[in-house]
């Protein structure tokens, strides 16, 4: 997937040297590469709330980090973006979305139509991509208004970007 390869080259080329993420497939180029890349720490959360703590205290350690989840996780998120706020943290998420474009999951519907908003109530500017020629463009600007100028952003990364999810029967 090219795209996938902008988004990890974004991330390096902007200086992230952490990546905070729940395990997910339509990151799995992005965690990979981190993964063999000696100057990216790839930290494993069993919440992706925690994922707010590190990035704040990967900030507060002079480190760019970034949080990867789905749209599943933001709902998980919701009072830590709190932190955020108050402390005026400088913040970067990218989020694959589901629930949208198909899904064969009906419990991924409800957060999937509600992660926008959530996002902006709790103060995230919210940038989206569907089309793959679009992604390094608007990860970058996602990262450089994060970085450079100190705002909260998440990127959402459409559903058709990652495919259609289908369920697998067996024989």
């Amino acid at each position: 997937h090219p795209w996938q390869k902008d988004v990890f080259d974004v991330l390096k080329q902007g200086g992230i040297r952490q990546i905070a993420f729940v395990p997910d497939a339509g990151h799995s180029y992005a965690l990979s590469a981190a993964r063999s890349d000696p100057d990216i720490t790839d930290v494993v959360l069993t919440t992706e709330e925690e994922g707010v703590g590190v990035v704040a205290g990967a900030w507060l350690g002079g480190q760019r980090a970034v949080l990867l989840m789905q749209s599943s996780g933001v709902g998980n998120c919701v009072n830590m973006f709190s932190l955020l706020q108050a402390a005026q943290f400088p913040f970067f998420t990218l989020v694959t979305m589901r629930g949208e474009y198909a899904d064969f999951n009906p419990w991924q519907g409800p957060m999937g139509r509600a992660t926008q908003d959530a996002l902006e109530l709790m103060g995230i500017t919210v940038l989206r991509v569907s089309d793959a020629e679009e992604v390094g463009e608007i990860v970058q600007a996602g990262l450089d208004a994060a970085f450079e100028a100190g705002d909260r952003v998440a990127v959402l990364l459409g559903q058709n970007l990652i495919g259609r999810k289908k369920w697998e029967r067996k024989q």
